[in-house]
């Protein structure tokens, strides 16, 4: 499988958020624009220093959210995205502790919550189609393709106009990623984090170990509760119907 990676090129951003109607309507989250990630908006457009920043999940390529994961409900797919599988997770919220750009959010005000994040449209790239905001950019400011290729293009802004800054954010970023940037403010002025060129699982893996034992079976103690409530009322509803039923008669 051909890994496929995306360009977001700050210089040429012109503020038009098409990329979050996109996601928004593709996702089925409701339209309204945020300004910041959110349970309800996958990627979103910032201003800073003057330029249009967007800001979404990176799809590192070994990615600390899923080392933090403790049942695999995250995962690193061989065409670049990072899923997520809600039937597995268990509401831990590792991940987006261990995220070093703060992408995955809980849906607190939900009564069954779930981590949501940007899925690099994974079904649509694993049929062969770009995401959707990168087909929603009338200006080329996202684009899409095999990591080859990005890179490729990625290189050659660069070495064409000397106002970029020296550096594609995200090659070696938290040891790498899918997603790429590049810009003509320091990324530090935008607010990009500075995590280490090392893999960040190395550190998550360490820090997993440490933790006691107790958290880990209190809550599988949790997950049981919660089952055994769910059951009890599930058998409650059987035997008020059942009840009705004979009355009935």
């Amino acid at each position: 499988m051909t890994p496929k990676a995306m360009l977001i090129d700050i210089t040429k951003c012109i503020g038009c958020r098409q990329c979050e109607a996109a996601c928004k309507e593709a996702h089925g989250l409701p339209p309204q624009e945020e300004p910041v990630l959110s349970a309800t908006a996958l990627t979103v457009v910032q201003e800073r220093e003057g330029k249009f920043v967007r800001r979404m999940c990176m799809h590192c390529d070994e990615p600390a959210c899923a080392s933090a994961c403790l049942v695999g409900a995250l995962q690193k797919t061989p065409e670049g995205p990072v899923t997520y599988d809600p039937k597995k997770c268990i509401g831990c919220r590792y991940c987006m502790v261990a995220c070093p750009y703060q992408v995955p959010k809980y849906e607190w005000s939900h009564r069954v919550p779930y981590v949501k994040k940007c899925d690099m449209c994974a079904e649509r790239v694993a049929a062969g189609k770009p995401t959707v905001c990168a087909e929603a950019c009338p200006v080329g400011a996202t684009i899409f393709g095999t990591k080859e290729e990005i890179l490729r293009e990625a290189k050659m802004r660069l070495q064409s106009d000397p106002a970029y800054v020296r550096r594609i954010y995200g090659i070696e970023e938290a040891g790498g990623a899918s997603v790429f940037y590049l810009s003509d403010v320091p990324f530090e002025k935008l607010g990009f984090p500075n995590p280490p060129d090392t893999p960040l699982p190395t550190y998550t893996q360490a820090a997993l170990n440490d933790i006691p034992t107790v958290v880990i079976v209190g809550g599988a103690m949790l997950s049981s509760l919660y089952w055994i409530t769910k059951r009890r009322e599930a058998v409650a509803a059987a035997e008020a119907a059942e009840r009705a039923e004979k009355e009935r008669r």
